[in-house]
């Protein structure tokens, strides 16, 4: 089969996206989709999605892990597949499109930059001294003083395949704080298996659960992580944490044709 591919970046978390309105897509394997993937053989990247029709929206996302397989929401993901949309030209500035986790709204900035609006988030636990929550994805948030120097692989392998997490798997955020405004955050995600420069559901996270820790002091917070900066907004009415925005860059990075 012949693939025409297109690949786009949001602070260096990379995703192979495909044109899927005519369904030519639909039947690619998990072995395939992995294959696309891979970094030596195939195109090399986190994830893989599909730019589908939708009824009443502007499209649908269809997301899988670099291992091939379905997954859950992906925020830089969600980012990209939004510049994507404007590049097809099937969006303008304003874009609704369905995700795993519903509908999602996002804006596009004339500079690349596109804000998401991510899911309300009303169920955090504490495990130990740090967070679970689910952003779309589910996600462990530990804080720590200093993360710059952290072994992100083994810390989080070792807590993603603890008996508590194996079954379904789970990202792992490790969080310090640059300044009174601005956090670092290094991710372990599942499915990709390894460190990857940067996880928007996993950013998100981070700053609830910073802020669950009463250690924020506003609602717009800064993210660095290794691929590039982020910014998360949000609200939180009671318990619930409502109207919150990923927002950051995503890149349109080349295109090409590949058999599989």
């Amino acid at each position: 089969m012949k693939i025409d591919f297109y690949k786009f970046q949001g602070t260096g978390n990379d995703f192979v996206l495909l044109d899927n309105r005519d369904n030519k897509y639909t039947s690619l394997s998990t072995k395939q989709i992995a294959f696309l993937c891979d970094r030596r053989f195939g195109i090399g990247a986190d994830g893989l999605m599909l730019l589908e029709s939708h009824s009443s929206l502007d499209f649908k996302m269809v997301y899988f892990n670099s291992d091939g397989n379905e997954s859950t929401m992906c925020g830089n993901g969600g980012r990209c597949i939004v510049a994507f949309s404007k590049l097809l030209g099937i969006s303008n500035s304003e874009v609704k499109f369905e995700a795993i986790d519903g509908v999602h709204k996002a804006k596009i900035n004339s500079e690349n930059v596109v804000d998401l609006e991510m899911i309300d988030v009303s169920e955090i636990n504490t495990y130990e001294d740090d967070y679970v929550l689910d952003t779309g994805s589910p996600h462990y948030v530990s804080i720590l003083d200093d993360v710059s120097n952290l072994d992100v692989f083994n810390s989080g392998k070792e807590i993603r395949n603890s008996v508590e997490f194996k079954e379904n798997g789970i990202n792992v955020n490790f969080v310090s704080k640059i300044d009174n405004d601005s956090y670092k955050v290094r991710t372990y995600e599942r499915g990709v298996e390894d460190e990857t420069f940067s996880c928007g559901t996993g950013v998100t996270a981070s700053v609830i659960a910073l802020n669950e820790k009463n250690l924020l002091n506003n609602n717009e917070i800064k993210v660095s992580t290794l691929g590039g900066d982020l910014e998360v907004k949000f609200d939180k009415k009671e318990s619930v944490y409502t109207n919150i925005w990923l927002c950051g860059p995503a890149t349109f990075v080349f295109k090409g044709v590949i058999n599989v």
